[in-house]
């Protein structure tokens, strides 16, 4: 694929304490978005994470349906291996960036939180699940877990997850939220999950307030 970006980039949102970040939390948007619709939920996070620095990359391929967009992988052959294929493909690249964020600011996987939406969500999970140490946690809104193959012939860490998925979402099937809790669960992996009755394809602010509590939850108690 053309357009590659090896070096990921995209707003930020420093911490609202002033002070150096105690906590790392990364935004991972959607097919066909980019960093900067993520990094717009940043300050209502940031009320109940004031100690948080908040990264919002653009993925690193221009969007094949969209001039404007980017996508984390091709949507061109929709199926599970194709899919998942897409996603092992750019994990190097995340990951990287990963390691590069966390020594900027001086801090380790156990300070770390992922926020994603959509595609973002299913590259939150697919990469965070395979790190050698576990984030503090996963949000992630209308995804799914990428599941070709079973997750634990692959997974290296239990990071709590929090699920958050609209009930009348035309996008990414309801149905994906269960099959993420059954499996993630047979793993013995900690998640809460919320289901948003006729929600769409999108994130509410009761999915929000949920979000901003299970975070809470892991960075601070």
């Amino acid at each position: 694929m053309s357009d590659i970006v090896t070096e990921l980039k995209g707003p930020e949102l420093a911490p609202l304490s002033g002070g150096d970040p105690e906590q790392l939390v990364i935004l991972l948007h959607g097919y066909g978005s980019d960093g900067q619709d993520l990094i717009s939920l940043a300050p209502e996070f940031a009320k109940s994470l004031p100690k948080a620095q908040f990264l919002s990359p653009n993925a690193p391929f221009r969007c094949e349906m969209s001039p404007f967009g980017y996508q984390w992988f091709s949507l061109a052959t929709y199926n599970n291996r194709a899919m998942y294929e897409g996603a092992e493909d750019v994990a190097p690249i995340l990951n990287h960036y990963i390691d590069q964020m966390l020594h900027r600011f001086g801090l380790e996987d156990k300070n770390l939180a992922f926020i994603g939406f959509s595609q973002g969500t299913m590259m939150s999970l697919h990469v965070a699940l395979r790190r050698d140490n576990p984030c503090a946690g996963i949000v992630g809104f209308s995804g799914s877990l990428l599941d070709y193959e079973p997750i634990d012939e692959h997974i290296k860490s239990r990071p709590k997850v929090a699920l958050i998925h609209g009930v009348m979402d035309p996008v990414v099937p309801y149905a994906a939220l269960g099959n993420a809790v059954d499996a993630l669960e047979k793993n013995n992996i900690n998640i809460r999950h919320l289901s948003r009755p006729l929600l769409p394809h999108a994130i509410d602010m009761e999915g929000i307030e949920f979000a901003k509590e299970f975070l809470a939850d892991v960075f601070l108690k």
